[in-house]
């Protein structure tokens, strides 16, 4: 470098003859150095590369001497692997805030238990098939998934007059926004409005587990102080019947494997039919008793997976699922119609002391 950087940066003769001379002078008194300090008595070695060779020498020479007295080694700390690479090799795994076992949707598309978006579509899935994958965690029979679209067509919707219904057009028509009229509408649903399907559903499942006849089972809850959940209606009775119900207990016995729950349901109307005319099988009552039979007669579940979805709740999902379309529609349909805030009229309210 010191030769090569006169002749490239400066074309001078003289300046590059200053630079060898400065070089050559420089080496001298290098080499005077390492004389003066051997004579000193310093260890020098002939080149660099001697220089390992000369300090394992000497280290050796004072060892046998005794001057000095060799250390064991000291055991180099093992440095952990830094958690991106262990991730990466599978060897650890970051903890985490959500658990979720339905839905990957980590790849190129998104799955459902497993099932790409790609074979949703390609093989035809209904909106059974996707309720079956997501709450279920299966692929369910045809005629398991088509029950299921039944009950989310028949539970739409059920007029203006019930009260979520209501609650949706007068939330729509104070001017708030779809969710809010969703919402309102949902938060009616419970034991009296189309939120006894579990509560039925445990109902029948006890009583045909501990094989109560309906006078047994109808007058138990009676000394209970309770209802017969999933019977009962507000405008059907023994000569007005829900179509709904015919509908279903027509679907399931000409496809469900077994109906047992749903043969037990029909003995409890009968039985309840001789206290009052409207005491009949209700669409709630209906859909419990034929969920019960699809559970027990498809052969897909185990007796755990059973009961875990009886006390869950899975069933009122699926009346909340359907009657969300109607109260969406009702809400749309006032915003539609421009139709003014709600007000209830004086008429319809009996004012008393």
């Amino acid at each position: 470098m010191l030769i090569c950087l006169p002749v490239c940066m400066l074309n001078t003769r003289v300046l590059f003859m200053s630079w060898v001379k400065h070089w050559c002078f420089c080496c001298c008194q290098v080499q005077a150095k390492n004389v003066a300090l051997a004579e000193a008595g310093a260890i020098v070695p002939d080149s660099f590369e001697g220089l390992e060779g000369a300090v394992r020498d000497t280290f050796n020479r004072l060892v046998d001497d005794g001057v000095l007295k060799p250390q064991p080694d000291i055991e180099v700390p093992e440095i952990p692997m830094d958690l991106a690479t262990a991730v990466k090799l599978k060897k650890v795994r970051k903890p985490t805030n959500v658990v979720s076992t339905i839905c990957d949707d980590r790849g190129d598309e998104p799955t459902y238990f497993g099932v790409t978006m790609s074979e949703l579509i390609e093989e035809e899935y209904g909106i059974g098939d996707v309720v079956g994958l997501l709450w279920f965690k299966r692929k369910l029979p045809k005629y398991a998934t088509k029950f299921m679209e039944m009950c989310i067509m028949l539970c739409a919707d059920h007029g203006p007059c019930v009260s979520g219904a209501h609650n949706s057009i007068v939330t729509s028509r104070a001017g708030k926004d779809l969710v809010s009229c969703l919402v309102s509408g949902l938060l009616t649903i419970g034991p009296r409005f189309g939120g006894a399907i579990d509560d039925a559903a445990r109902c029948f499942k006890q009583a045909v587990d501990n094989k109560l006849d309906p006078m047994t089972f109808v007058e138990g809850l009676k000394k209970q102080g309770k209802r017969v959940p999933g019977i009962g209606h507000r405008i059907k009775s023994k000569d007005n019947r829900d179509k709904r119900v015919e509908l279903l207990q027509k679907y399931a016995r000409k496809f469900f494997p077994g109906h047992k729950h749903l043969d037990y349901a029909v003995t409890v109307e009968e039985y309840t039919l001789q206290k009052a005319a409207n005491l009949v099988l209700n669409v709630d009552g209906c859909i419990a008793a034929l969920f019960l039979d699809l559970l027990y007669s498809s052969g897909c579940f185990s007796q755990k997976e059973m009961d875990e979805i009886i006390a869950v709740g899975y069933l009122n999902g699926l009346f909340v699922l359907a009657r969300s379309i109607g109260l969406i529609g009702h809400a749309l349909d006032q915003k539609r119609l421009q139709q003014p805030l709600y007000r209830h009229p004086w008429e319809d309210v009996l004012y008393t002391k």
